[in-house]
């Protein structure tokens, strides 16, 4: 398959990972009376991967995330050439998503998107107040464990047809876990186009969420290659 394919489907299966995820949150978590609350959001991003992985997976290998680019990297499933064209197309994915959430998201009479748009945060930015150090730790522990199983579920010994399901629901998982503490990213892609339009403190602390997720992905990617690959 030729690379403007592959990234063209990195771009879109990105793009709807963060509309699908974050547009879950701005838009049903806390719809007056029946929003769909954490378990709605975390499900939410879980289809995202899910059916994308089925629709496009096939052409680009569905990462929709840089974190993961990396970890199949230090997997030893991707090469290094291809690494920041995945991850320029995945982050065009995410802005131009966070982009058409907020010109949805401001026709509603009184929308702020300062005032968090799915953004996510650390300390009193953390949906549970959480401080930084936890933050670092839970997206390093939950990237490291989303790579690994992504490499488990694509591996020959793995059923075939079924690795879409299983990494949609460790996302969905992580999410369940998390969301009150970071508001969930394991992905800088997913983080930076909503921080972006938020504008403010979401951009201070993106750091975080690019460093703690390649960093999670380098360690489930190496990990995975050293315990469970034949020699």
């Amino acid at each position: 398959m030729s690379i403007g394919k592959r990234l063209a489907a990195e771009f879109f299966g990105t793009f709807w990972l963060v509309f699908g995820g974050c547009g879950s949150a701005v838009l049903a978590a806390a719809f007056p009376e029946l929003g769909i609350g954490f378990t709605g959001v975390a499900l939410a991003f879980g289809l995202t991967v899910l059916t994308m992985a089925y629709a496009v997976g096939g052409i680009s290998g569905g990462h929709f995330n840089p974190a993961v680019t990396i970890g199949l990297f230090a997997g030893g499933r991707f090469g290094a050439r291809d690494i920041l064209p995945y991850v320029i197309a995945q982050v065009l994915g995410g802005i131009a998503a966070a982009g058409v959430l907020y010109l949805i998201a401001s026709g509603k009479p009184g929308f702020d998107a300062a005032a968090g748009f799915a953004s996510n945060g650390f300390g009193e930015h953390s949906p549970g107040g959480y401080s930084m150090q936890a933050a670092l730790i839970a997206e390093i522990v939950l990237t490291a464990f989303f790579v690994m199983i992504i490499l488990g579920s694509i591996h020959g010994r793995a059923p075939k047809g079924f690795a879409p399901i299983s990494i949609g629901l460790a996302l969905t998982l992580i999410h369940l876990i998390s969301i009150p503490v970071t508001n969930t990213s394991v992905n800088p892609a997913r983080s930076t186009g909503v921080a972006l339009f938020q504008g403010s403190w979401a951009i201070s602390q993106l750091w975080l969420f690019w460093l703690a997720p390649l960093i999670g992905g380098v360690i489930g990617g190496g990990l995975h290659r050293a315990l469970f690959e034949r020699d």
